[in-house]
């Protein structure tokens, strides 16, 4: 075992190297409680390995709260959206690192997750509503905000993202939360929230509250629309009005890949580590650093590819620069020297 005095004193970045794969989670979680904030943050080289850690850490630390905060699983400047269920893990994770731990925290990501500039905190914090029986909400009123906050109908819910709307019943598979919400109203009056298996549609027990939030980075409200629209003129011209993306914003619909165009919509963007204490405790895969200049080369090339030799947008698809989406190498190391 390292020495963790050395360690948690360390005013230089901190790398993880040769640690045995099997040892990592038990490393990370003696980090995690010695940490002085209480909170280790893991970086791995890539997906794999931030749930071959997370479900280690899980299994033999279950004391440890352990946050997964995935990278989108879409290629960059692509034309689809990230999965609902993997937008639903990053906000929920960004919202939980928000609050209070209860015990030692161990976040674990990826190195492409760290490179994307994500929502402010106090975007995630207003863009939450705490339901409770007893409460007053419109029918339209819940279609709309859950509209708003990303979430796509269905007739059944049986993925994280999805709601569907049964007479005075509201099904949703909402961000956080292992398993689906029933909402049960008597006119606009929510009467009980339960629990319910989208496997068997069935109930299985109750809750006193529930916090909704989001199951998309991509917020349409009238003011992101509005930011939207305006910014989309000022980067690409008045030409791009009839551009699909333009019309279907406009309209206040969603478009597949939209996301990449986030920061159009947001006042201003920011990096995980907007979302961390201090004084927490960040360690970096000895491999990661490496798979972050190959991913960045990788976004040099797709953001090529969607534009022309002289940088103008091929056909209607009109690329965000990568500095508007994605950290530079020397951000990247300036963040992590911090």
């Amino acid at each position: 075992m390292p020495d963790l005095s050395r360690i948690l004193g360390s005013k230089s970045p901190l790398t993880l190297a040769a640690v045995a794969r099997g040892s990592q989670p038990l490393v990370l979680a003696d980090l995690a409680r010695a940490a002085k904030s209480g909170r280790a943050v893991f970086i791995a080289a890539d997906e794999a390995a931030m749930r071959s850690v997370a479900e280690a850490a899980a299994f033999f630390a279950p004391e440890l709260d352990v946050i997964e905060f995935p990278a989108w699983d879409c290629l960059p400047y692509d034309r689809a959206s990230p999965a609902l269920s993997v937008s639903a893990r990053r906000l929920a994770a960004l919202h939980r690192l928000q609050g209070k731990a209860a015990g030692p925290q161990l976040l674990v990501t990826t190195i492409n997750a760290a490179l994307q500039r994500v929502l402010t905190p106090f975007r995630i914090r207003e863009s939450v509503k705490l339901l409770k029986p007893g409460m007053e909400i419109g029918r339209e009123s819940l279609i709309a905000l859950l509209q708003r906050q990303g979430y796509s109908r269905t007739d059944t819910v049986a993925d994280a993202g999805e709601y569907a709307v049964r007479g005075s019943l509201f099904d949703i598979y909402p961000s956080g939360l292992e398993a689906g919400l029933r909402l049960d109203f008597f006119g606009d009056e929510l009467e009980t929230l339960r629990r319910f298996d989208p496997n068997t549609q069935r109930s299985t027990g109750t809750l006193d509250q529930h916090l909704l939030l989001p199951a998309s980075e991509a917020l349409i409200d009238e003011a992101s629309v509005k930011r939207f629209r305006s910014r989309y003129r000022e980067q690409f011209g008045a030409a791009a009005t009839g551009d699909p993306l333009y019309q279907a914003v406009s309209d206040g619909r969603r478009l597949a890949g939209m996301e990449h165009w986030l920061p159009l919509f947001e006042d201003r963007m920011v990096t995980l580590f907007d979302h961390l204490d201090p004084a927490d405790l960040t360690l970096i895969d000895s491999a990661a650093l490496g798979a972050a200049d190959e991913r960045l080369g990788d976004i040099a090339d797709y953001y090529t590819a969607r534009s022309d030799t002289s940088g103008k947008a091929v056909g209607s698809y009109r690329p965000l620069d990568p500095a508007a989406l994605y950290l530079s190498r020397a951000e990247l190391d300036a963040v992590l020297s911090e």
